[in-house]
Parts: C-alpha cells; sequence; structure tokens
C-alpha cells in the first residue's frame, strides 16, 4: 500500500511551484490590462505555501527507503525554493534596481527544481 502522505508533500511542492511562478509573473506584469483573477489568487497564496512546505519540511518522515528518498528530495526542493525566494525577496528590497536580476535567479532556481522533478515524479 502506497504512503498517503507522499501524495500529500507532491502537491505541497506543485502548489509552491505554483505560486512562485505567479508571484513572479505578477511582479513582471507590465500589461495594460489587470492581473487576470486566477493569476493573482495563485500568487496571494504564496505565504500560505511557504509556510506548509517549511512544516513539512522541519517534520520527520519515516516510511520505506524509496519513499524516504522520494520524501527527502521533494523537501530539499522546498527548502531550496524557499531559501530562493528569500533571496528574491531580500534583493529586491536592497536595491529595487536590480528587481529583473532576482526574478531571473528565482526563476532558474524553479526551473531547476523542477527539472529535478525525476527524483519523485512517480508520485
Amino acid at each position: 500500500m502506497k504512503d498517503q502522505r507522499i501524495p500529500f508533500i507532491r502537491k505541497t511542492l506543485d502548489s509552491l511551484l505554483e505560486s512562485l511562478e505567479a508571484t513572479l509573473r505578477v511582479k513582471r506584469w507590465t500589461g495594460a490590462d489587470s492581473i487576470p483573477e486566477p493569476l493573482k489568487l495563485q500568487a496571494d497564496k504564496l505565504i500560505d505555501r511557504l509556510g506548509a512546505a517549511d512544516r513539512l519540511a522541519a517534520s520527520a518522515f519515516r516510511g520505506t527507503p524509496a519513499d524516504m528518498t522520494r520524501v527527502e528530495s521533494m523537501l530539499a526542493a522546498m527548502r531550496r525554493l524557499d531559501a530562493a525566494y528569500v533571496a528574491y525577496r531580500a534583493k529586491v528590497e536592497k536595491s529595487p534596481a536590480e528587481k529583473e536580476e532576482a526574478a531571473v535567479q528565482l526563476d532558474e532556481t524553479i526551473g531547476e527544481v523542477k527539472g529535478g522533478a525525476d527524483n519523485w515524479a512517480s508520485f
């Protein structure tokens, strides 16, 4: 029987990725049109999703060796995304002129994390 915590952890990671991407899109929005509501809603959930990821990353997980490997990969990805977002915010607050450079760095981290999805993609 599959451990039901693993799909929950995966959903949390996917949601965090979605909110980070939405946040970057909102921050880069330059169109004359208003920001689409679904995009804004996803961006607005970022802090809650970062909190959920932090709580998961701080918890202990025990399971089969294969499950533990998948979970640790997902938790490491969440910690990496959290650190990248903190660095993004710090850079933007310190030097607003470097906002785009900070966004590019965060976007690269998101891409790298998504590129490593093979480590947990079986769920």
